[in-house]
């Protein structure tokens, strides 16, 4: 891990959430309904604020769907993020209609004078533009002269389209560049952070389906966070976006970045596990729903943070169960509960998931 200072970038605004200068690492995702079904898109928000999302991102291929985003504000309080290409017209209609921010890649909005109507309508109404940048969006130029896209020639894209604002006196800025090979993707996003003090969006794009893009962007975004980058996070999914926003709150956790929720952590089981701790675990998780929204903010608004240990053997069982707010150390058909570091009772295997449910209901 790199253990150099954070560097500190410039700190933008999207709606009230602060992106860079320090504030912690937001959590996006984006709607997959039709922009234009105002009550399809508000409920699928809404769903995704429940989740924990704090900045939805919603895609305008359209007038119709720009004119959708006034409706969609009245409903949604979360900052709206207007998702544009080629048109500067659509842009400038979602700033109109009360969007946070736009997301924009200025070298295919065409001639400078459209990029600058929406440069002016961002600076009028106070909101900052992404510049984003895609693997398979690069500009032809630089595809040509590199034989196709590199990590170098991401970062170049990046840092002109950003420049085109800067010359607009323009630099309310937050710079994405993705690409669905992790290591350029991580490259890319080294090159422009040496390079640039703007706040940086980061993820992987096009990671594919829960079961494989879970693990591409676990291992490109995770790269990047341990390496201090990144101001705020979006997880790719090809599914419900809800499970976009589930999976960056268990990566920002396991990195200990943001420390929320309720933290399971168990062995992988081995020769000398002596209970079913594979269903033990299931039947944890299957009742932890409701606790879990109920501790998505305790009453002062900070955030809550329970650790719990499950472990199949004794050889390191009592020692993390021991490090964990409760804990389990399980041996022959049984199990020792730990709380705060202390051994409170041994029950057995059947009475595990019980306990442990028991003790987290008179936590939160």
């Amino acid at each position: 891990m790199n253990h150099k200072t954070k560097k500190t970038t410039r700190r933008v605004l999207c709606g009230d959430v602060p992106i860079g200068g320090g504030a912690p690492i937001s959590i996006q995702s984006m709607t997959n309904t039709p922009t234009g079904d105002v009550k399809a898109t508000t409920e699928q928000i809404r769903r995704l604020e429940e989740a924990g999302c704090e900045i939805i991102r919603l895609a305008v291929p359209d007038m119709d769907a720009a004119h959708a985003l006034k409706e969609i504000r009245k409903k949604c309080r979360i900052p709206m993020v207007a998702d544009i290409h080629f048109d500067h017209r659509l842009a400038v209609a979602a700033i109109e209609a009360g969007v946070d921010k736009v997301r924009i890649n200025p070298g295919n909005i065409g001639e400078e004078e459209n990029v600058r109507r929406v440069v002016e309508a961002a600076r009028k109404n106070h909101i900052p533009i992404r510049v984003g940048v895609n693997s398979g969006s690069l500009e032809k130029p630089i595809l040509e002269r590199d034989g196709g896209v590199t990590a170098e020639g991401l970062a170049e894209s990046a840092m002109n389209n950003a420049a085109i604002l800067e010359r607009m006196d323009f630099e309310d800025i937050v710079i994405s560049l993705k690409s669905s090979n992790v290591r350029m993707n991580t490259e890319a996003y080294r090159i422009v952070s040496e390079k640039t003090g703007y706040p940086l969006h980061i993820g992987v794009t096009e990671a594919g389906t829960p079961a494989r893009g879970r693990i591409k962007s676990a291992a490109g975004i995770g790269a990047l966070l341990l390496e201090d980058i990144g101001d705020t996070m979006r997880v790719s999914l090809t599914a419900d976006p809800v499970e976009e926003v589930l999976m960056a709150r268990e990566l920002l956790a396991a990195l200990d970045i943001r420390k929320e929720g309720i933290e399971i952590v168990s062995c992988p089981t081995c020769g000398r596990t002596q209970v079913d701790l594979e269903g033990i675990i299931a039947r944890i998780e299957a009742s932890l729903a409701p606790v879990r929204r109920r501790m998505e903010e305790s009453g002062d608004g900070e955030k809550k943070h329970l650790k719990i240990a499950v472990m199949g053997c004794v050889v390191n069982g009592p020692g993390e169960a021991k490090e964990a707010d409760l804990g389990v150390a399980c041996g022959k058909g049984k199990g020792v509960i730990f709380a705060g570091g202390e051994i409170i009772k041994q029950v057995e295997e059947e009475e595990i998931p019980g306990e442990i449910l028991r003790w987290i209901e008179q936590t939160v």
